[in-house]
């Protein structure tokens, strides 16, 4: 399948994996900085079960070299247009040993700046020093979505499911005497693939029966503006981070 057809497939389903995207050098590269990384306290989430770095290109400097190889940006260039820059990164890793299962939802907050009373956008979270907000649906519609996996992701290993097509209802709460469970998909992604999904897509996380590491770097791409006063929190170019011209 071509780039083209991914992007077809992305904007019918909600959802296409493309394999095979960064190779084992790429990959080990990633991992070797995010080792290293010594990003600030605010930006990080650890528990038993996760650990986090938000604002991830900001706090891990060199990681956007890494991911903006030829081959990705090629990728995104037939995703997105020029004018698209990136709104958010974060770096999940679940523990081996956890069980933790996350229900159907969408993902529906941006991060911005500051808070502002502001028409069309609502419920308000500020966590860690970080206000998040669900912003208008067009806002949400105009979102892609790239995960890259830096390990195996199964079955058995915490894959996410999604409800194919599902972004195209909206904003919308789950509910699952509702759903059509018959299409539910497991999104099975190996060590150096990517999966692109529209926010709005209904998605769970499994839960894990195996010890493996689930290590993802969770990229948001958007070319929206924002109601004035809000900014986005994270403003990052794509011609500023890419090693191509573009």
């Amino acid at each position: 399948m071509n780039i083209i057809n991914h992007k077809k497939e992305f904007e019918e389903l909600g959802s296409s994996i493309i394999p095979g995207v960064f190779n084992a050098s790429e990959i080990n590269a990633m991992i070797d900085l995010l080792e290293q990384a010594k990003p600030e306290p605010g930006t990080l989430i650890e528990n038993e079960n996760l650990f986090a770095i938000r604002q991830l290109l900001i706090q891990v400097p060199g990681l956007s070299d890494l991911i903006f190889t030829p081959y990705f940006s090629q990728i995104f260039l037939q995703l997105a247009s020029a004018d698209y820059f990136l709104s958010k990164a974060i770096y999940f890793d679940k523990a081996g040993q956890s069980n933790w299962f996350v229900a159907y939802h969408q993902d529906l907050s941006i991060s911005v700046k500051e808070k502002a009373s502001v028409t069309g956008y609502r419920h308000w979270t500020l966590k860690k020093g970080q206000y998040g907000v669900e912003p208008p649906l067009e806002i949400l519609e105009n979102t892609i979505t790239i995960r890259i996996h830096l390990d195996n992701t199964g079955a058995e290993n915490g894959a996410l499911r999604i409800i194919p097509k599902s972004h195209k209802k909206g904003i919308h709460r789950f509910r699952s005497a509702e759903a059509n469970l018959k299409g539910e998909q497991v999104c099975e992604v190996q060590k150096g693939g990517i999966h692109i999904m529209s926010p709005l897509l209904m998605h769970a996380s499994s839960r894990s029966s195996s010890k493996q590491a689930r290590r993802v770097i969770h990229l948001e791409f958007n070319s929206a503006n924002l109601a004035k006063p809000l900014e986005w929190l994270e403003y990052l170019r794509i011609d500023s981070i890419s090693p191509l011209s573009i």
